[in-house]
């Protein structure tokens, strides 16, 4: 497994980071969550990222923590995240916010989380952080200050989903690290116009989360895209045709070819997977293994993602592909 500097933070990280928001209730028990992070472990990953959102993912790594001491034999890397707990949720509520913290750590059974995130603060609607939106301030900057000097956590990050308002909060030079999901992968490009460079700028750390947009490029839905499907726009059909036709060609599975369109930016430090089991992990790693695409197959995908540049209106934030959706207002 190779590794990369998280940005001016210093600490190198695997390519390759688990996710673990499918470590978690979602996932199918603990037993299998346990096994996934213990085969994530032993092939080289040495970063993991976690929220109090993400179900029981805290406790159940913190249990897996306990039960692999014995085998771990490198520091582990654990981004956590301030958001939604306790409930109901106040973001500007310094005594809440201290708490949640003390709450990860408990559940994680560590004594310090090397970087603390700020869950959705780039979206009013989820979370409102800030006393003063046009300046970023509000109590949450206090007490992550208050949490590195006290040894709780070492480093702050950004956990969000938006492009421009997300540019924004790196662009105040607060932060440390960026963790930007949804928005930069195979075919969606949003984050490699404003969220990217401006994270390089500040020699910030750049996770990106769901390469593989939570299913919709994990595996070919060649039926939906060729007949069904009847909100998928006529541009993003077309793209996906052309997507699969490249895959048909040059004969590689679409899973493959988005983690390691990921990992050939070298300007990412690291890519979260979302697996669920062992094989899933085994899957993933493989694909990393094998390195950069080479410049041809990345000329031809960055070819097929020109082609629609933005999300049409009526797509859903997560693509619906085995679903009955039928557009914004009916699902």
């Amino acid at each position: 497994m190779n590794h990369r500097i998280l940005g001016r933070t210093g600490l190198e990280v695997s390519e390759l980071a688990l996710g673990g928001l499918f470590v978690s209730s979602y996932g199918s028990g603990y037993e299998q969550a346990e096994s996934a992070i213990r085969r994530a472990l032993q092939l080289g990953v040495n970063y993991i990222d976690t929220a109090p959102g993400y179900g029981n993912s805290e406790e159940v790594l913190g249990k897996a923590f306990s039960a692999l001491r014995s085998e771990i034999q490198a520091p582990i890397i654990l981004s956590s995240k301030l958001g939604g707990r306790p409930t109901p949720f106040e973001p500007q509520n310094a005594d809440q916010l201290r708490v949640s913290v003390d709450e990860s750590l408990r559940l994680l059974g560590r004594e310090q989380i090397d970087i603390l995130m700020i869950h959705e603060p780039d979206r009013p609607g989820q979370y409102d952080w800030w006393t003063d939106h046009d300046s970023f301030q509000g109590p949450v900057l206090e007490v992550i200050d208050e949490l590195k000097k006290s040894g709780k956590i070492k480093y702050s990050g950004l956990g969000g989903t938006t492009v421009y308002e997300m540019t924004r909060l790196i662009e105040s030079g607060k932060f440390d690290v960026v963790l930007t999901a949804f928005n930069y992968s195979l075919l969606w490009r949003e984050a490699e116009r404003f969220v990217l460079p401006a994270a390089k700028a500040q020699n910030m750390g750049i996770v990106v989360g769901s390469p593989l947009q939570q299913g919709a490029l994990a595996r070919r839905f060649d039926d939906e895209v060729n007949g069904g499907a009847h909100w998928l726009s006529t541009p993003r059909r077309a793209q996906y045709k052309k997507l699969y036709a490249l895959c048909d060609e040059i004969e590689m599975p679409i899973a493959e070819l988005a983690i390691r369109f990921i990992i050939s930016n070298p300007d990412i430090s690291t890519v979260l997977m979302g697996a669920r089991s062992p094989e899933e992990v085994e899957k993933n790693v493989e694909s990393v293994a094998k390195g950069a695409l080479d410049s041809e197959i990345l000329e031809r995908v960055n070819e097929i993602a020109a082609t629609v540049p933005f999300r049409p209106y009526e797509e859903p934030f997560s693509m619906q592909f085995g679903t009955n959706y039928h557009g914004p207002g009916t699902a």
